[in-house]
């Protein structure tokens, strides 16, 4: 526990609860949850809030829950849940025997809406949505108080007992805290706790026609719960009034909520219904698709879990809102696959190289190393031939001063094999270059020269005989503006989809090793970037690559521009 906490600077919300440890509130005891909807899929803003609440839990040897709060079910599903539970497992959480829902308090939050009605603290009203809305007011004006405000607690039982045994259609009433008309703070103005819903629940079924609102049930289920410290994000601390009105009504246990500011990232949305749009209008395959930033969509791309547990921890927690450049994000899985991904040999764009001072029938085996960062890795073994095939891009017919790649004359290296020489190019009817003629020294095997002279370059290559060809997915933002949320011209966040956000590549030629590449499995192809086996197309034989990342920040280049 000491150590962990030596690893991380001691934001704010890390220091209160040391100070209550301290002080031995709660008698030392730190519980925290993580309460997500079942609505949708979680997004890397959902990441940091899990890696807050499991990562201090687990710093201060407490506990975390798992809660889903379950009260619409016109929008939760089982689908959700399970990827939530995937979701949150997949980052390296878990949560023993406290997997909880907040439908498993229904009847507690029940009994407490009853208590609140005995006590003249809760109502049913019966004005229409449309109505409750207008009698609330606004920023700058006060609400006016329903006509039904002061029906009797035993009338108002009744009417809610009515109201639960489905003796009523939606809309006709909803039960209301009694709180302050006139507050500044519109959450105090006799917020709406229990609607009629007639809707199937995913786990209680047709039980209830009756469903709590989130901000009633939120904040009781902590308590339930015994949850120490309550930590939510910067939207939520106006609800912090209401939620502490509900337990001083309820005389019941008090948790300390705390908010922190949420991850807002460049190049990216993070609203769970925008993120909904791209989906349902074909923007993007689905929620998985690598371009989101749903944590299944960053699985599939090949991020790892402690890529995005280190991104959280750099990122550090604050009550400022502020963005952060998806830049560091690609920095954490750069450095985190850098560490453990093998290296192998990809040519993306082949251009066929054939060494004519080579014999034809013979195979050479090259000693390759896996990951130079970790030499227990080991090495592999990478056949060499007659023809090769190396990257277009590293061949100028009339290179510029600064290329110091393949030329006509010039001598480079080729990554763990030896050094050649272009004499030849041969071309199309229309002046494309088809094919390089070169030579090779065989008295530089293994990349040096034994008189010492020295190349500009090293490429990487494939020998063509040996190749596995393979589709291989480029990823890229999904959107080309930072914030595509805030145009000044109000053109729609759409306007601004990337449109080479993906680019497939079908005539890739790589090293043989990659035929038994498992689903699931990171690589570094060198000089390239990071890439994933694809978990979903891939099959026996024929795996399917997608670009996590690229090995240097290609978007740097362009703000500059």
């Amino acid at each position: 526990m000491e150590q962990d906490r030596e690893k991380k600077s001691l934001d704010f919300i890390r220091t209160i609860i040391e100070e209550d440890i301290k002080n031995g509130k709660h008698g030392g005891r730190v519980a925290t949850r993580f309460p997500p909807e079942p609505n949708g899929y979680l997004h890397i803003g959902h990441a940091k809030s899990i890696c807050l609440n499991f990562g201090a839990a687990r710093e201060y040897g407490g506990t975390c829950n798992l809660r889903f709060d379950d009260t619409n079910p016109t929008k939760e599903d089982t689908e959700y849940v399970q990827s939530i539970i995937k979701d949150v497992r997949w980052l390296g959480f878990e949560w023993d025997d406290r997997l909880y829902y907040t439908s498993d308090y229904f009847g507690q939050l029940y009994e407490y809406a009853i208590k609140l009605i005995e006590n003249g603290k809760a109502y049913v009203d019966s004005l229409t949505t449309e109505e409750i809305r207008e009698y609330r007011g606004t920023l700058s004006e006060p609400g006016r108080e329903s006509p039904y405000r002061d029906r009797s607690p035993e009338e108002n039982l009744e009417l809610f007992r009515g109201m639960k045994e489905g003796k009523f259609g939606e809309g006709e009433h909803v039960l209301r805290a009694k709180v302050d008309m006139t507050s500044g703070n519109l959450n105090m103005r006799d917020p709406v706790m229990y609607r009629i819903l007639k809707q199937h629940h995913h786990r209680t079924g047709d039980e209830w026609s009756i469903y709590p609102m989130y901000d009633f049930a939120h904040g009781q289920s902590d308590s339930i719960e015994e949850i120490t410290h309550s930590l939510c994000t910067l939207e939520f601390e106006d609800h912090r009034p209401l939620y502490d009105w509900f337990i001083n009504a309820l005389e019941i246990y008090p948790p300390r909520q705390i908010e922190f500011a949420k991850l807002k990232l460049s190049y990216t949305l993070l609203s769970k219904r925008k993120l909904m749009q791209l989906v349902s209008e074909g923007h993007v395959t689905g929620w998985d698709d690598p371009r989101m930033p749903t944590i299944s969509a960053l699985r599939r791309r090949g991020y790892t879990p402690g890529s995005i547990r280190n991104f959280c921890d750099t990122i550090g927690v604050t009550k400022q809102d502020s963005t952060i450049d998806a830049s560091l994000l690609e920095h954490s899985v750069r450095d985190d696959l850098n560490k453990t991904a093998s290296r192998v040999m990809a040519v993306l764009n082949p251009l066929k190289v054939v060494i004519t001072n080579y014999p034809d029938d013979t195979t050479e085996e090259m000693d390759a190393i896996n990951n130079p960062e970790d030499e227990s890795m080991g090495t592999r073994k990478v056949p060499f031939s007659k023809e090769l095939y190396i990257e277009r891009d590293d061949f100028m017919e009339d290179p510029p001063k600064k290329f110091f790649r393949l030329a006509p004359g010039r001598e480079v290296r080729l990554r763990y094999a030896y050094f050649i020489t272009c004499t030849e190019v041969i071309k199309d009817d229309e002046g494309n270059v088809t094919e390089l003629r070169c030579t090779y020294d065989p008295e530089t095997k293994g990349g040096n020269s034994p008189d010492g002279r020295k190349v500009k370059a090293t490429l990487h290559w494939v020998s063509a005989r040996h190749s596995l060809s393979a589709e291989v997915r480029l990823y890229d933002r999904l959107f080309t503006e930072a914030e595509p949320e805030s145009d000044k011209e109000g053109r729609p966040f759409t306007d601004f989809l990337n449109p080479d956000s993906l680019t497939v590549l079908s005539n890739t030629k790589l090293e043989p090793s990659l035929r038994e590449a498992k689903p699931g499995v990171n690589y570094q192809f060198e000089r390239l970037g990071y890439f994933y086996t694809d978990p979903e197309d891939s099959a026996q034989g024929k795996p399917v690559f997608n670009r996590t990342v690229t090995l240097r920040d290609t978007w740097a280049k362009v703000r500059q521009k």
